[in-house]
């Protein structure tokens, strides 16, 4: 989420209150990381269960069970503090809302393209899904709702779902209750590159999934990277990353302070401030650093904001929109006496959080409903979060009568004669011929719709 010298000539003119010490993207490939997984992943389509086995207990301390029991899953939120399963249960019930909704929209549909000619799509779930629940530094208790909770909305018959297990307490008990409350079919307590080669090599359950989703540290982002075309997935998704575009009407105590509140996901999360107003960004610096103070997580946030973080002035509401654009951020907020511009002016971002009562966190634990698996690192020029839609298969079908041969088979003949395709041609002429190329039908006129 950095802005390179060609990017800047473009944008023109701006002033950096704060640059990030450290430059170039926060989260490159390391040599190291793509030479072991792609040696854990080998190992493991070659030796199966046995080598997720040992690096379960190699690096997670674990030996027990793999597959939790479904006893354990259904009691699970009884370990829970009441009012942390009642706020888990809410934000089910509002992300799989939301995303019923989106499946929703997606409707099927056929039209006639010519008399005779009928196209049409049918939205087809994968088969299987696998889903990976962090819990690492800081356990994601809302994972299970974004990813295992959205397959199912999307129809998915069967979603599989993996957590690392804590030595041998196995899974954690609110992301085991949140996998319950997602209605996954399976739960495994397996961790990291052999929980994701587990799930594509057929190795739990009975057959290889279709698609793996859900967010992990470095080691498993390049797994699921190593996978793709075996199987399906997601994202490739970094550290998390904020932005928040204000001006002069902005509180720097809460800017400050939504910053912050996801600069504590890693050492090396981005946040980033731009704003029309130089005096809110100087604000929202020394607020910054006052709340550091007393945050319980400073050491990690503070080091992603003397790394990562940076404060951009820019000239006007136009240019603010276009460096947001060049950052695409994971997660925007905006704060501004003109909301409504931003929204019609943005186009590169995961998600959009409107005004200062927005923040990023309701959506993060899925009490606003909608999915925290989001692009990073500039993705979202082309990518989107994770949503019904990406285990949907938007499949396509088509259907012809004989009438509407002289609609279709002519114009076939001409393009594949032309590109020398000689069997293609025959696909059409033996049509033709099937009806009669002198009966009438053909009139010699190119068979294009011009309607």
């Amino acid at each position: 989420m950095q802005i390179t010298s060609a990017e800047a000539r473009a944008l023109g003119p701006f002033t950096w209150l704060k640059k990030p010490a450290v430059s170039g993207p926060p989260a490159q490939r390391d040599p190291q990381v793509v030479e072991r997984v792609s040696a854990m992943l080998s190992e493991i389509e070659r030796d199966g269960l046995d080598a997720v086995r040992r690096y379960s207990r190699d690096l997670d301390g674990y030996t027990g069970a793999l597959e939790v029991d479904a006893t354990d899953m259904r009691t699970s939120g009884d370990a829970l503090p009441p009012d942390v399963r009642e706020a888990l249960e809410l934000g089910y019930e509002r992300t799989n809302r939301f995303a019923s909704a989106q499946r929703e929209h997606l409707t099927d549909f056929e039209i006639e393209l010519a008399p005779g000619v009928t196209g049409g799509v049918q939205y087809v779930p994968v088969s299987r899904a696998g889903a990976y629940l962090p819990a690492g530094r800081f356990p994601l208790l809302a994972s299970a709702f974004m990813t295992v909770g959205v397959a199912k909305a999307a129809g998915v018959p069967t979603v599989l779902a993996c957590t690392p297990p804590s030595g041998e307490h196995g899974a954690h008990p609110a992301v085991l209750y949140g996998a319950h409350l997602s209605r996954a079919d399976r739960v495994f307590a397996v961790g990291g590159v052999q929980a994701l080669g587990a799930m594509a090599f057929g190795l739990l359950g009975d057959a290889p999934v279709d698609m793996l989703v859900g967010a992990g540290n470095a080691f498993v982002t390049e797994a699921k990277r190593q996978l793709f075309g075996q199987v399906g997935i997601d994202l490739l998704a970094g550290p998390s990353e904020v932005a928040v575009l204000a001006d002069e009407t902005a509180d720097p105590e809460w800017v400050a302070a939504d910053l912050l509140g996801q600069a504590e996901h890693g050492p090396n999360s981005p946040a980033a401030l731009i704003t029309t107003s130089e005096t809110l960004g100087d604000n929202v610096i020394r607020a910054i650093e006052r709340q550091l103070e007393s945050l319980a997580t400073r050491e990690i946030a503070g080091a992603a904001w003397r790394d990562y973080g940076s404060v951009i002035l820019a000239e006007d509401r136009a240019q603010a929109a276009a460096i947001s654009d060049v950052l695409g951020p994971e997660h925007l907020e905006v704060h501004t006496g003109d909301d409504e511009f931003f929204l019609k002016e943005l186009r590169n971002y995961g998600s959009l959080f409107l005004g200062p009562w927005s923040t990023v966190a309701y959506s993060d634990k899925g009490i606003a409903g909608t999915n925290h698996v989001l692009p990073t690192g500039k993705t979202s020029r082309y990518n989107a979060g994770l949503s019904v839609s990406r285990f949907l298969k938007p499949l396509t079908f088509q259907r012809a009568s004989r009438d509407a041969t002289a609609a279709l088979a002519p114009a076939v003949e001409r393009i594949s004669a032309f590109e020398g395709l000689a069997a293609h041609e025959a696909t059409a002429s033996i049509r033709i011929d099937a009806i009669g190329r002198h009966s009438g039908v053909f009139d010699g006129t190119p068979a294009v719709d011009r309607r």
